[in-house]
């Protein structure tokens, strides 16, 4: 026979505060982040978010109060979204160097001599 989980009454969390253990509140707060960062209206936005992604996951990966199995894939997420920050970051510092190259070319060269 199945128990249904006890959820909280439907008119009873009106604002959305909630009351979780510590474990299971860094676990909502980085879905939430994960929906934000899908979500996120411009890169600077994503980039704090999936890095932010990225220590929540190591945290939880480091938590006491879940399996072994569990840690061992928050373990592998976070070194996926570690890694896809760093790909951003590599990807954004390139943009810069090549914008910067763009605004130099337009530069005028300097005359060899002068009259």
């Amino acid at each position: 026979m199945s128990h249904a989980p006890d959820l909280p009454d439907a008119g009873s969390h009106t604002d959305e505060e909630y009351s979780l253990p510590c474990a299971e509140a860094l676990l909502a707060g980085t879905l939430a982040l994960m929906t934000g960062y899908v979500q996120a209206c411009c890169d600077s936005h994503r980039d704090a978010m999936g890095r932010k992604i990225s220590a929540n996951l190591q945290m939880l990966a480091d938590a006491e109060g879940f399996t072994a199995h569990f840690r061992t894939v928050v373990w592998s997420l976070q070194g996926r979204w570690e890694q896809q920050c760093k790909v951003r970051q590599d990807t954004a510092a390139s943009a810069a160097l090549v914008a910067a190259e763009q605004r130099r070319v337009l530069w005028h060269t300097a005359p060899e001599a002068m009259q």
